[in-house]
C-alpha cells in the first residue's frame, strides 16, 4: 500500500490539535506510523446510541489505513460496520518520573491519537488479504506455512477499517523535571526506565518430532525490545511501506 500522497503531514484542526503543550506533538507521517508500528494492541473508542466505549484489540496500518479484527458476533464491530467515527489510540510507556512534589511526577511515554470512519471489510478480495496480513504482518510469510483457515472460521472473523482523516502523536521524554527551587531540596528524585522485552521462546510441548522453529521468526528473540521486532515485521512485511 502506498503513502497518502497529498502530504506527508496529517492535516490539523481542533479535533487532533494537542491542547497542552504544543511543543510534545508531532502530525508527520513518520512520528505517527513509527508509533503504530511499534504496538499491535490499541484502544477503538466510539459511541453507541450515546453510551461511549473503549475496546482494546489487535491492529495493524496499510500506509494511511488501519485495521483491525474480532468476531462477527462482537457489538464493537456490528456498530463500526455501519460507518461509526471512530478514535484509535495507541501508548508507549517509556518510564516513572518521581520528581522533588507530587505535580511534578510524572511519565515518559509516545503515543498516537488516530481519528476516521470505520467500516467493515466485505469486499472478498480486500477480506482475504487483511487476513493474511493480520498474521503475516507480525510474523512476516507464516500464512503459507499454516493449515488453510476454513470457510467457517473466515466467516466468524469480521475485519474492520479505518482510513486515517486526522492523526496526532504527543511525546515528552524529558525525565525528571523540577521547579528550579525545588532542586535545593533533600528529596530523592529519579526516573525509572521501563520496556517491554522479549522473553525465552516456550515451544509448544505437542509439536511434532523434527518440527523446529522457523529463521522468519529470529527478530522474535529473547532480551530484544517488542517495538523493535514489531517494526522490523512490519517493515519485511510492507517492504517499508
Amino acid at each position: 500500500m502506498t503513502e497518502a500522497v497529498t502530504a506527508d503531514v496529517y492535516p490539523l484542526s481542533p479535533r487532533n490539535q494537542v491542547k497542552r503543550r504544543h511543543d510534545r506533538g508531532f502530525y508527520d507521517h513518520a512520528t505517527v506510523h513509527g508509533l503504530l508500528d511499534a504496538s499491535m494492541l490499541c484502544h477503538v473508542s466510539y459511541v453507541i446510541d450515546g453510551q461511549p466505549y473503549c475496546t482494546p484489540t489487535f491492529f495493524w496500518r496499510e500506509g494511511s489505513r488501519l485495521y483491525w479484527h474480532g468476531s462477527s458476533a462482537s457489538r464493537m464491530l456490528r456498530n463500526q460496520s455501519e460507518g461509526q467515527r471512530v478514535c484509535l489510540t495507541v501508548a508507549h510507556l517509556d518510564s516513572l518520573v518521581l520528581a522533588r512534589c507530587g505535580f511534578n511526577h510524572s511519565a515518559d511515554y509516545r503515543a498516537v491519537m488516530a481519528f476516521g470512519t470505520a467500516y467493515l471489510v466485505t469486499d472478498p478480495v480486500e477480506k482475504e488479504r487483511a487476513l493474511v496480513a493480520m498474521v503475516d504482518r507480525f510474523f512476516p510469510d507464516r500464512t503459507a506455512s499454516l493449515r488453510q483457515s476454513t470457510a467457517q472460521e473466515i466467516k466468524a472473523t469480521s475485519v474492520v477499517a479505518m482510513e486515517i482523516e486526522q492523526a496526532s502523536a504527543k511525546i515528552r521524554s524529558k525525565g525528571v523535571a523540577d521547579d528550579d527551587e525545588d532542586y535545593e531540596l533533600p528529596v530523592y528524585a529519579e526516573r525509572i526506565p521501563v520496556r517491554t522485552v522479549l522473553g525465552r521462546p516456550e515451544p509448544c510441548p505437542r509439536l511434532l518430532d523434527g518440527v523446529e522453529r522457523p529463521a522468519s521468526l529470529s527478530g522474535y528473540s529473547e532480551g530484544r525490545l517488542l517495538e523493535d521486532a514489531l517494526r522490523d515485521a512490519h517493515f519485511a512485511h510492507y517492504a517499508g511501506g
